[in-house]
C-alpha cells in the first residue's frame, strides 16, 4: 500500500459522490476498512505481510497518465486463516487429490468480516469497464502467481450478482446485524421488543455492571497509548484462548489509532480503577463495525454489554443505520440483532475443483436461505411490530 498513491486509492474506495439509496438498510457511504490508511497500517504493523501469509499484491488500473481509475485489495495467501469464509475442506480435498491449493489469491480486507465494495472505481470512470478491467487483472494475477484460485470475500450484493455472471462461483453466509429504526434512545429500542426479551436484556445489563463495573466510550484524540496497552492485553488473552494465535500486533493498534482516531470507538470496562475488558469498533457514515473484544476478568453478560448493547447505544446516539457485530453468533439474535445474508465469490483454475465446489455451493446457498428464514421467525420483536416490518 505504501507504493500506491493514497489520495488516488481513497477516491476509488470512498468516492464522495457515491449513490446510496437512503431506504436501503445495507447502504454504504464511507467504509473505514477500505481506506488507504487502514490497509497500509495492516502492512506496516507486521499484521498482514508475507511473513504472516498475507503477501500484498494489490491490483491497480491506471490511465496513460498514471491516475488510478480502479483498484482492489489483494493478497497472495499461503493459508486460510483470518478470512471468516471457510474453505479448509476444499483445500484438504484438493490436496488429497494431488493438487496444490496454496497459494491462492484473496481479494478482501484482512481479518475483517465486514461487507463492503471490493471492486473500487474512481468517480467519473465507466464503472462497467473498470470492473471488467479488474476482473481481467484477477485472472492475470492468478496465472502469474500460480494461484489455484481467486476468492472475493464480503463484497456487496451487486458485485456478487455481477461477478456471478462472469465466471465466479457464488457463496452465501450469514451474520447478525442491528438495525436502527429511528430510535431516540435505548429504551425506544427496548419498546419494540417482546416483553420477555425486554426484561431479559434489562436484567443482563444490570448483572453485567454489578461489582462496581463502569463503562467508558473513548474516541478521537482521547484514545491514549495507555488505552491501547490495556486493550491489547485483553485482545491477546481472549484471542489466544479462542484462536491460538491472535492476528494483530501491538504496533497495529498504535498505528491505526494515530491514523484513524476519529473513526474508532473503544468501549472500555473498568472496575476498581482498572480496565478489565474492552471492544474496538470502527465508525462508518452509516454503520458501526464491531471488531475485536477481550477481557482479563470474567463477569456474567459483560461481553454482551460491551460488544452489543453499548454498540446499539452508540449507533442510536450517532444516528447510524446499523451495527455489524462481526462473524457468526446466534446468541446475538436474542439481543436485537437480526439475520442477514453475506456474500463471497470464488474462481478456480482446476475445472474438477470448480465443479465439485459449485455442486456444494448450490446446496449450501439453499441451506443458508432456510436458516435465515428460520432465524427470522425468532427475532425478539413484538409480533405486531414484526407484521408492520413485513
Amino acid at each position: 500500500m505504501a507504493d500506491i498513491d493514497a489520495a488516488g486509492w481513497n477516491a476509488c474506495a470512498n468516492p464522495p459522490d457515491i449513490d446510496c439509496d437512503p431506504a436501503d438498510p445495507q447502504r454504504e457511504r464511507f467504509n473505514p476498512f477500505l481506506t488507504h490508511a487502514f490497509l497500509n497500517t495492516l502492512e506496516t504493523s507486521g499484521s498482514a505481510t508475507s511473513r504472516t501469509g498475507w503477501s500484498p499484491v494489490h491490483l491497480v488500473v491506471e490511465n496513460k497518465g498514471g491516475a488510478i481509475l480502479a483498484c482492489a485489495p489483494c493478497y497472495l495467501k499461503t493459508h486460510s486463516q483470518g478470512e471468516y469464509v471457510f474453505d479448509y475442506a476444499w483445500a484438504d480435498a484438493f490436496e488429497r487429490a494431488g493438487g496444490h491449493y496454496y497459494p491462492k489469491l484473496q481479494v478482501s480486507v484482512p481479518f475483517t468480516p465486514a461487507q463492503g465494495r471490493r471492486l473500487l472505481v474512481a468517480p467519473g470512470t465507466n464503472v462497467a469497464a473498470a470492473q471488467a478491467a479488474l476482473v481481467e487483472g484477477f485472472r492475470a494475477l492468478q496465472a502469474r502467481t500460480g494461484a489455484s484460485s481467486t476468492h472475493i470475500t464480503f463484497p456487496l450484493k451487486q458485485e456478487w450478482d455481477a461477478l456471478g455472471q462472469n465466471g465466479f462461483l457464488r457463496r452465501t453466509g450469514k451474520q447478525f446485524h442491528f438495525f436502527n429504526r429511528g430510535y431516540d434512545d435505548f429504551d425506544g429500542f427496548l419498546a419494540d421488543l417482546a416483553s420477555r426479551k425486554r426484561k431479559n436484556i434489562r436484567k443482563e445489563r444490570v448483572e453485567a455492571l454489578a461489582h462496581g463495573i463502569e463503562i467508558e466510550w473513548v474516541t478521537g484524540r482521547d484514545i491514549t497509548e495507555a488505552h491501547w496497552d490495556a486493550f491489547f492485553a485483553f485482545y491477546m488473552d481472549t484471542g489466544s484462548r479462542k484462536w491460538g494465535r491472535p492476528y494483530l500486533t501491538r504496533s497495529y493498534y498504535s498505528q491505526v489509532g494515530e491514523a484513524m482516531a476519529d473513526r474508532i470507538l473503544l468501549v472500555m470496562a473498568k472496575r476498581n480503577g482498572r480496565y478489565i475488558a474492552g471492544a474496538i469498533n470502527f465508525i462508518g457514515d452509516d454503520a458501526l463495525y464491531g471488531r475485536n473484544w477481550g477481557a482479563i476478568e470474567e463477569h456474567p453478560f459483560l461481553h454482551f454489554e460491551v460488544c452489543y448493547y453499548q454498540a446499539i447505544e452508540f449507533a442510536i446516539a450517532r444516528k447510524l443505520s446499523r451495527v455489524e457485530a462481526g462473524a457468526q453468533g446466534e446468541h446475538k439474535l436474542a439481543r436485537g440483532y437480526g439475520p442477514v445474508e453475506t456474500y463471497s465469490l470464488h474462481m478456480f483454475e482446476d475445472p474438477r475443483l470448480a465443479r465439485a465446489v459449485d455442486g456444494f455451493l448450490q446446496q449450501e446457498r439453499e441451506a443458508i436461505s432456510q436458516s435465515i428464514e428460520i432465524y427470522g421467525e425468532h427475532v425478539p420483536f413484538r409480533r405486531d411490530l414484526e407484521r408492520e416490518l413485513e
